[in-house]
């Protein structure tokens, strides 16, 4: 079995290298890593397609978080299967369909491909967009009390790196998830007890909730795919778990308290 120490130095691509999926990648992959991103030594920008054959020069295999436009995709993929590129790794999500032009541009490739779709990332409660409203004292979306499977975005890092190195994934498409379902509300009392700081868990309409990300910045598009997202959590349509963790890496994925050990939190 191939391993990423057995990989030449640089010569797998890993977009979005800062991200919080991406520098976990990169940090796995050690020398086998060739990190971009627009702050990167090697720069990629989605929206200037003169980065992409320079980044690309010399690998054999990109993770790929994807753009915001399947489009941008549909172009950046051919062009990295005729640089050389002979295995594909896309972070998708759970709930896409199989239809998605995002993962039909990987599957459609020609490349070894493997699609990951975990569902929400624990780290958002550090990370991302939950961080500044849970130091804030409250969190107000409109996941009603459903439960979700959260995973740690390590786990999907180390199944990334899995596909990305070793043999026997192409071809798949793995759903990643943590081992337990919680609530909002169960997740943030997890916290508080970690930290000692009260947060308050606030359900809201899921239109209030949309307009206030609008209003922090966040485009119409994406404000409404978060927005449906959540309510798909309310409903109780992502309450299940998957296995993808276990048949990639042969062990149960981490918990919210592994999580919450290695967090900010801690």
């Amino acid at each position: 079995m191939s391993t990423s120490s057995e990989i030449k130095p640089s010569t797998v691509l890993v977009l979005a290298a800062t991200g919080k999926t991406g520098r976990r990648v990169t940090a796995l992959l050690g020398e086998a890593a060739r990190p971009a991103s627009r702050s990167s030594a090697t720069k990629f920008d989605w929206a200037d397609a003169d980065t992409w054959e320079p980044a690309l020069a010399g690998t054999t295999a990109v993770y790929v978080v994807p753009p915001d436009n399947p489009a941008l995709l549909f172009e950046f993929v051919p062009l990295a299967v005729k640089a050389g590129v002979t295995r594909l790794v896309l972070l998708s999500m759970r709930g896409a369909p199989d239809d998605d032009p995002f993962e039909a541009a990987i599957k459609d490739s020609g490349a070894e491909w493997t699609i990951l779709r975990p569902t929400w990332f624990m780290q958002n409660f550090d990370e991302d967009m939950f961080a500044a409203p849970v130091q804030h004292g409250e969190l107000a979306v409109p996941a009603g009390q459903g439960i979700h499977p959260f995973i740690d975005v390590l786990d999907i890092a180390e199944v990334a790196v899995a596909a990305l190195t070793q043999p026997g994934h192409s071809g798949q498409t793995y759903e990643l998830s943590g081992p337990e379902a919680l609530s909002f509300a169960e997740m943030l009392a997890r916290i508080v007890a970690v930290t000692g700081n009260p947060v308050l868990y606030t359900d809201v309409a899921a239109e209030e909730f949309a307009a206030s990300m609008r209003g922090l910045g966040y485009p119409d598009e994406i404000a409404d795919l978060v927005t449906m997202l959540l309510i798909r959590i309310r409903t109780g349509e992502e309450a299940h778990l998957s296995d993808g963790v276990q048949r990639v890496l042969g062990r149960e994925p981490r918990t919210f308290a592994d999580y919450l050990g290695s967090s900010k939190f801690a």
